[in-house]
Parts: structure tokens; sequence; C-alpha cells
């Protein structure tokens, strides 16, 4: 990979972490070319052959997804303002293009979240998913309480966090060439510092809407002050604010139980998940570690029920 198309790469993810977070407001395609600093006129060409979908297709996919994660997530919710937070002015427009994305209208699906079985038939038959590795949706109705990992679990303030990222689109298990990346990156530029430097995987994406090989994850780790980015590279701040946290000593295979036993201790916690993405934060290096398990917390945003 060539200067040039690093700083293709730069431009691109910088417009996809200003969809990410403006999704509720106008996002024309004058208003992301700016943003990559490319002409309108060759950009939405220049997206899809990068990202590998058209910029309006990529925007509807986010934004229906995120809606139908939303909905999954909040049951008293009006589904008209669901529609407003996801980026739709028009509820009969939202309505449309959900049955068209998941073969049956807002309420049918909440209707079914309940009723598992149905539900995932749902899915599979309309976004044709498979599971996936880690699941980091809570769904306490399926999970047997006496399933849950005895480790430390809180409510917690946790801070904003300024980190760089290299993004993964794909399969949970291999999000490890976006963290080699990242270090080749970061070692030479002074930027690890074990053990102030905190290794954090975020999942922008909902497993449950969205289909396994286009579900991003960003491979970060923690900044102190400010670095110049580039090509697959980039530079966010992770939002602060109320989390359940679960503190876990884990191997490969307990990450899944471990983000269940997250879930269900926060059904008897008096809050529930809030409309913000999940993320862990990593103490070690479980493949490294002579005791072979990952010092982890898992994070979850939260509000109160």
């Amino acid at each position: 990979m060539n200067t040039y198309q690093k700083e293709y790469i730069h431009r691109i993810n910088k417009v996809i972490d200003y969809i990410e977070q403006h999704i509720d407001q106008e996002l024309s395609l004058e208003i992301l070319a700016n943003v990559a600093s490319f002409s309108p006129f060759h950009f939405h060409r220049i997206y899809a052959a990068f990202v590998g979908e058209t910029l309006y297709e990529f925007i509807k996919r986010i934004r229906i997804e995120k809606a139908a994660s939303m909905l999954l997530n909040n049951s008293e919710t009006p589904v008209s303002e669901i529609a407003f937070n996801c980026g739709y002015n028009s509820t009969s427009v939202f309505c449309r293009n959900f049955k068209g994305r998941f073969g049956s209208s807002a309420n049918e699906f909440r209707k079914n979240r309940n009723e598992n079985s149905k539900n995932r038939q749902l899915l599979s038959k309309n976004s044709k998913l498979s599971d996936t590795n880690m699941d980091y949706v809570c769904e306490n109705n399926s999970l047997k309480l006496n399933t849950m990992m005895k480790d430390n679990f809180e409510i917690k303030d946790m801070p904003a966090m300024d980190v760089i990222y290299c993004r993964h689109t794909g399969r949970f298990d291999q999000i490890g060439t976006a963290y080699d990346k990242l270090f080749k990156w970061a070692g030479p530029r002074g930027l690890l510092r074990f053990p102030e430097t905190k290794g954090i995987t975020y999942y922008h994406d909902d497993p449950k809407v969205t289909a396994p090989e286009k579900i991003r994850q960003s491979a970060c780790i923690t900044l102190q002050g400010d670095v110049k980015t580039e090509g697959e590279i980039g530079k966010m701040k992770i939002p602060g604010g109320k989390f359940v946290v679960g503190q876990f000593e884990i191997f490969t295979h307990e990450f899944k139980q471990a983000w269940d036993s997250t879930c269900l201790w926060l059904s008897q916690s008096g809050f529930e998940p809030a409309d913000a993405s999940p993320y862990e934060i990593y103490y070690n290096n479980g493949e490294l570690d002579a005791s072979r398990k990952f010092r982890v917390d898992i994070c979850i945003p939260v509000k109160p029920m």
C-alpha cells in the first residue's frame, strides 16, 4: 500500500466516524465529501470502491440496523422516536425501509424480541445472519442465572478516552490482524507504554442485526497526548458515561460466558443497556501470559430502568 492509498483510507475512515457520530443528522454527499476533503462529484465512486457499498447503501444500512438494535433493547421507546433518533424525518419512510430490510414491521420485530426462537428465525430468514463467536447483546430471557460467572461487577462512571484505532470488518475472531497492524504502527512511535497503555476492542455494530461479514470493530490503544494518524490508523474519542463493568480473568473460550454473565448481573441492577457502543479493556495479552488468561473489563453503557 503506497502513501496515496493510505491517505484515501484515512479520509474514508474519518467519514465513517462522522456518520456514526451524526447518525441522527443530515448526511448528504456534500457534507461527507467535505469531511473527506474530496470533490462531491468523485467521492461517491471512491467510497464505493474502497468500502464495497455505496455511500447511500452504507448510511441506509447503518441507520436501519441501529434502529433494530434500539427496538430490541428499548421496549418502551415509541417507534417514531427511534426513527427520528436514527435520522428519519418520516416515520412512513422508516417503516417501509425497515420492512424491506427485516421482512416485518418494526412493531412485529419488537413483539418477537421475547420469543427467542421466532426472533432468531426471522433474523436468519431475512438477514442471512449466522452465529458469531461473541454476542454482546443482552438477552436475559435466554440465559440461566446459575451460569453467571462469579466475578466483580459494578455500575460506574467511565471516563471518555482518546484512542488510536485500526478498524476491522468481519468475524470477531479475526480482529487480531487489526491489532497487529496497530502495534506495528504505534511501537516505533513510542505509543506502547504498558501497563499505562490499555488495549480496547470497541464494538460499533449489533450482531443481532448486522451480518457477520459487515460487523465493524475497532482495535484500539489508549492515547496520552496527541499524534498525527495516517492510512488505516485513525483517531477517535470513546465517549464516557455510566457503564456496567464486569472484571474477569478468563481463557479465550470463556469470553461469551463473561458477556452473558455481565448481562445477567445487569438484569438485577435496576439498569438497562443504553443506546451506545460497548467495549472491552485489556490489561494483559492472555496469549503471552503464563496463565493463558486475559485480564479484561467488559463495559456496557447503561441507563436507569
